[in-house]
């Protein structure tokens, strides 16, 4: 807007002072034009880029992904979002559309994956499943054959548990089984943890496990395992506690409990799986007692061991190899920790 305004021509008197009403005459023209051509332009949407927030001007050059198959996937600087096409980026927080919405709603849902049913039955019972052993234990064979207490002595922190003669390791079925268990004990209303998911270098130790159902002061403590038996020897049975008082053990208040829920357990796993009781322990019972184990011993809490079978003969290997049977066997603990803790 520089042209002229302090020129002057040679020769011709009074230049300047008769072209400076024509010059602001020209600027005033000129600056009412544009501000009627920038009236116009974001009337017809021709600022909205500009306008946009951060987001969604950055959604503008994102390209289209499989988890926002409706959003535009065009790019560059005068981009903008298809009005046909809703977008959660672009969508005003305050007034989120259905589409909008759901990538929330989604999240929600899965958020409450893992967790018990809010109008479970059984709402407010506490369960603790331990699942035998750790895939991983056999590369910590030192920290694992160290001595723990189990109240009446002393005993390893763990073994390495038992496997098929295919290699299907106890540790691998007990994890498979055990969160079966989990997902069915969920449906009813019971909050279920684990003494350990798979995830730690190994074990725990047998005095570890019995303090974590401990601490959660469970209902009810369920060790899942498979026995590792001569061939012949089939069937599963349920360990129950022992009297035993002696260092840190005492298990006089569990006893009854455990055994009620040892019985409710066996007696479920042999409908749904239609499995025998042991033909080796239990005299035919499916129980047994046994005062020598840490994780028993050292309980406060009811709880038992199931051995689902004997993974060394070939015939129950064949079923705790077999994913449907497994679900079977789930059931059938599940049946029986649920009949118990109704009462």
């Amino acid at each position: 807007m520089s042209n002229g305004r302090n020129s002057r021509v040679p020769g011709r008197l009074g230049g300047t002072t008769l072209r400076t009403p024509l010059l602001v005459a020209l600027a005033a023209l000129l600056a009412l034009s544009l501000a009627g051509w920038l009236l116009w332009d974001a009337a017809s949407g021709g600022g909205a880029d500009d306008a946009r927030s951060p987001v969604a001007a950055s959604s503008a050059t994102r390209p289209a992904s499989s988890g926002q198959s409706g959003q535009s996937g065009t790019s560059g600087p005068s981009a903008k979002p298809s009005s046909a096409l809703p977008s959660p980026f672009v969508t005003p927080p305050s007034k989120p559309t259905g589409e909008a919405s759901r990538p929330a709603d989604e999240a929600t849902a899965a958020g409450t994956v893992g967790r018990p049913r809010a109008d479970g039955p059984l709402k407010g019972k506490v369960v603790v499943i331990d699942p035998g052993h750790n895939t991983r234990n056999r590369d910590h064979t030192a920290e694992i054959n160290r001595s723990v207490d189990i109240g009446t002595g002393r005993k390893e922190c763990d073994t390495t548990g038992t496997s098929t003669d295919d290699g299907y390791a106890e540790a691998t079925f007990t994890l498979d089984v055990a969160h079966r268990i989990k997902t069915m004990l969920q449906d009813q209303g019971v909050t279920v943890s684990f003494t350990h998911d798979g995830d730690r270098p190994y074990g725990p130790c047998v005095d570890e496990r019995a303090a974590i159902g401990n601490k959660a002061r469970a209902d009810a403590v369920v060790s899942v395992h498979a026995d590792g038996s001569a061939v012949g020897n089939r069937g599963f049975h349920v360990i129950l506690p022992a009297t035993v008082r002696g260092g840190r053990a005492d298990t006089a208040p569990i006893v009854g409990p455990s055994k009620e829920l040892g019985a409710r357990i066996a007696g479920n796993f042999v409908r749904t799986t239609g499995s025998a009781p042991s033909n080796y322990i239990g005299g035919g019972t499916g129980l047994d007692t046994r005062s020598d184990l840490g994780g028993l011993n050292l309980s406060t809490q009811p709880k038992v061991f199931v051995e689902c079978g004997n993974m060394r003969d070939p015939k129950d290997a064949a079923l705790l190899t077999d994913t449907a049977w497994r679900e079977k066997a789930a059931r059938g603990i599940a049946d029986g920790i649920t009949d118990f803790l109704r009462g």
